[in-house]
């Protein structure tokens, strides 16, 4: 930035001519503000982006490696046709969905109380490189 005198001003006569060398003067000050308002402005929609990106991602149940298995009411993957274990979903869960029933208790779409516990259960032991992990993990992140 440029000195805030004028170019035939003394600088001890300037307005800020009581601040200390190395003290930002009042224009400086505001100049500085207006750059940070441009960044919080900038920012803030990108938030807002990734805030919504992520209640639209996905959670498979079960994920695509494990496909046909069935969840069983601990939420483990277990064979097909498992006596008391779920079929898998006939579609993948998006994560708005997810987020209002663990944190309400409410019962997944398409499922009975039974199934969307155990299909919660699934969802809550997903783990690195399984379809769905990045989606769940995001659901965790804190927003601001």
């Amino acid at each position: 930035m440029s000195d805030d005198t004028q170019p035939n001003q003394d600088p001890a006569e300037s307005p800020d001519s009581d601040a200390q060398a190395g003290v930002p003067t009042r224009r400086r000050v505001l100049a500085m503000g207006a750059v940070t308002a441009g960044a919080v402005v900038s920012i803030r929609p990108a938030l807002a982006q990734t805030a919504g990106s992520v209640l639209n991602c996905e959670i498979p149940v079960p994920d695509p490696g494990r496909a046909g298995s069935y969840i069983d009411a601990n939420g483990g993957v277990v064979p097909a046709r498992t006596k008391g274990a779920f079929p898998p979903s006939t579609r993948a869960f998006k994560g708005e969905e997810v987020k209002r029933a663990m944190a309400s208790g409410s019962t997944l779409p398409g499922t009975d109380s039974d199934r969307s516990r155990a299909y919660v259960k699934y969802i809550r032991r997903l783990q690195r490189g399984q379809g769905g992990f990045t989606c769940f993990a995001s659901l965790q992140m804190p927003r601001g």
